[in-house]
């Protein structure tokens, strides 16, 4: 499995060992998110980075949906299946998603694809950012429940904006 890790608190009075590690991860701003193989090691940082990040076990349905609408190539344009056929083994963005979420490849070793999801905060927003996910809050592990959190700042509100128009 891979894990789906959102930052969710920002980088004041954060100490530099913790401040380190987010930056090895890969989440170096609020709402951004990575995708991280299941490993001891990656495991010891998110236990290190708890308190601002959260984290669970993405799904393929949730995967693709977040390279569809928030994977971006480098010079940012959007991911398109024509990208994904010529730099990858795969011949889908659905494909390259189940291979994601089993750990089969890693998003950093693609080239030309951008390794972290810039998303928007989440609609109703979150709980509260200073507890626990199992205590009512939104930091942490969350298990399967990422997905959901995913699902609401995934959102493509900035084109359901022009529409209404």
């Amino acid at each position: 499995m891979a894990y789906a890790v959102v930052r969710i608190r920002g980088s004041v009075n954060v100490k530099s060992d913790i401040k380190d590690t987010m930056k090895i991860l890969g989440v170096t701003r609020a709402n951004h998110c990575v995708v991280i193989p299941e490993t001891e090691s990656y495991k010891g940082m998110l236990q290190k980075v708890k308190d601002y990040v959260t984290w669970g076990e993405i799904d393929d349905s949730a995967m693709a949906r977040l390279l569809y609408l928030r994977g971006k190539v480098v010079g940012g344009e959007p991911i398109s299946e024509r990208f994904v056929g010529e730099n990858t083994e795969y011949e889908s963005i659905e494909e390259l998603a189940k291979a994601l979420t089993k750990d089969k490849v890693k998003l950093s070793n693609i080239k030309g694809l951008k390794p972290v999801f810039r998303l928007h905060p989440p609609i109703g927003g979150y709980r509260t950012v200073k507890r626990a996910y199992k205590v009512g809050g939104s930091l942490g592990y969350r298990g399967k429940d990422i997905n959901v959190l995913l699902e609401k700042m995934i959102e493509d509100r900035g084109h359901e904006d022009v529409k209404k128009k």
